[in-house]
């Protein structure tokens, strides 16, 4: 039974909408008049439908209601629940329009006839390629369930690295931003109009109180420049990232960065071994693997290392020598997923990988916060101190004159 979604008036002339099931729109519209509303616009759900098409690749869903879907559609699936019956209880159960449209557009789907994944193929923005790779794989071994459960903890792993690296970030952006407001206050309003009352003493001012002096001045006059400058970079980098080359040339410099790279280049290899440990576990091939597992890295230089490494297996090289030899993957995870291949379980040595090198980015996050804070706090005591004390020599000074 199709769904359809609706607006329709009740009798106070309030608009409401929804999504219902019927077998036609005739009965869709008879069973808004039965609940005592007017139909003004009914039009079926259905992902293949080319006249609703473009409006569902435009719906949207966050990855916490996609984590929660998977879990959901495979704790039913576990439970003995056909596929029909698990979209019903989420339709169901779904608590916005929004989900109701996916979920009764996937349903309607999987009546007519297709796979769970071709049904997901149609909200590509929803359900990206390596999802629906998944999902594929699960349908075709029979293990659909456990797959969607193992992709429920990975999103939710992947989630939750997210959060992490978000606040490990966050935090000392927010506190640069403001120690640079400060001082930049400080400089600009503040010291001009202090230094004023130097302006009529003749007397030498501490080297000091030149140097502020000249660095206020300075910022004074080219302060909007600056900020220009900082916009116009902004610009440059956001369009140099849509430009596959300019990308690439910025990747490899950030990759090349001490602490910076070392730590992305960490986070991608995470998420190509949770990934590939997924796929190898619901019997997806390696090469189609490897393939599918270049989605989930970010940076160029990783991509082009895995491409390299995907071209030596399928010249006949273990994964792990072919990893080994791009130099791009931390040596820890190439020896796991040797001893994977070694005793037949490559699916639990990529997933013990993946852990590793997760808890490795968590206590490196930890270890930068806890140094990034108290060094900020350092940073900026010592200018303010500079410029408190450029103030207050020239007073001094004007004391002891007083006093002689």
């Amino acid at each position: 039974m199709p769904g359809f979604r609706y607006q329709a008036y009740n009798v106070e002339g309030k608009l409401h909408k929804g999504v219902l099931e019927a077998d036609s729109a005739r009965q869709a519209r008879s069973l808004l008049r039965d609940q005592g509303l007017t139909p003004h616009r009914v039009e079926v759900i259905a992902a293949n439908d080319p006249a609703s098409g473009s409006r569902f690749r435009a719906v949207t869903l966050s990855n916490t209601e996609v984590t929660q879907l998977t879990r959901q559609l495979a704790s039913l699936l576990e439970a003995g629940l056909t596929v029909e019956q698990s979209f019903n209880a989420l339709i169901e159960q779904a608590e916005d329009e929004r989900s109701r449209q996916v979920l009764a557009a996937l349903r309607g789907e999987v009546l007519a006839g297709n796979t769970i994944a071709k049904a997901l193929s149609a909200f590509p923005r929803i359900f990206p390629e390596l999802y629906r790779t998944l999902v594929a794989a699960g349908e075709t071994s029979g293990a659909l369930p456990r797959v969607l459960s193992r992709l429920a903890d990975y999103l939710e792993d992947r989630a939750l690295l997210r959060g992490r690296l978000g606040l490990a970030l966050i935090y000392p952006a927010i506190v640069f931003a403001v120690a640079l407001c400060v001082v930049g206050a400080l400089l600009v309003y503040v010291v001009p109009q202090v230094v004023q009352v130097f302006q009529h003493a003749h007397q030498q001012l501490p080297i000091m109180t030149r140097v502020l002096i000249a660095f206020s001045s300075f910022l004074q006059a080219t302060w909007v420049l600056w900020i220009g400058l900082a916009v116009a970079a902004g610009v440059a980098i956001h369009f140099a990232l849509k430009r596959p080359n300019s990308r690439a040339s910025l990747h490899r410099v950030v990759v090349r960065m001490p602490v910076i790279g070392r730590l992305l280049r960490r986070l991608d290899a995470a998420r190509f071994a949770a990934t590939l440990s997924i796929l190898v576990g619901s019997r997806v091939p390696i090469l189609q693997a490897l393939e599918a597992g270049t989605g989930v890295m970010t940076l160029t230089p990783m991509r082009e290392a895995l491409a390299t490494a995907t071209r030596g297996v399928r010249e006949g090289m273990t994964l792990s020598r072919a990893l080994g030899a791009t130099g791009a993957f931390p040596p820890v995870m190439v020896h796991l997923i040797a001893s994977g291949e070694a005793s037949g379980k490559l699916d639990e040595a990529l997933e013990r990988a993946a852990r590793t090198q997760q808890n490795d980015i968590a206590v490196r996050l930890a270890a930068f916060a806890a140094i990034f804070e108290p060094a900020m706090i350092l940073l900026m005591g010592g200018l303010v101190m500079f410029i408190v004390m450029s103030i207050l020599l020239p007073i001094f000074q004007l004391n002891q004159l007083i006093g002689k």
